[in-house]
């Protein structure tokens, strides 16, 4: 595949990730604010417990992750193959 090519591929895909990519910020933060105690002025009181983790999650490269939270990420990530795929399928119909 030229560099071109390639190049136009992934410029079409931006949209199409781009929307898999705020399904997957809106399923985190619905995940987040249920977890969340709602405050007098509207802001969420998180638990320590969960805080703690996720900073801990934070601070490790992928792959120091336990294989249940590298599998959460692989989860994610399944979400935009097939987006992908097809964009490869349809430039192979036009070759």
């Amino acid at each position: 595949m030229k560099h071109q090519h390639i190049e136009d591929l992934l410029d079409g895909l931006i949209e199409q990730l781009a929307a898999v990519e705020h399904e997957r910020w809106s399923h985190w933060q619905r995940y987040l604010h249920s977890k969340g105690v709602r405050q007098p002025d509207g802001s969420l009181l998180l638990p320590a417990d969960l805080v703690s983790r996720w900073e801990k999650q934070i601070d490790m490269k992928y792959a120091e992750l336990e294989d249940q939270e590298r599998e959460s990420d692989r989860e994610q990530v399944r979400k935009y193959l097939p987006l992908i795929a097809s964009a490869l399928a349809d430039r192979d119909d036009c070759n």
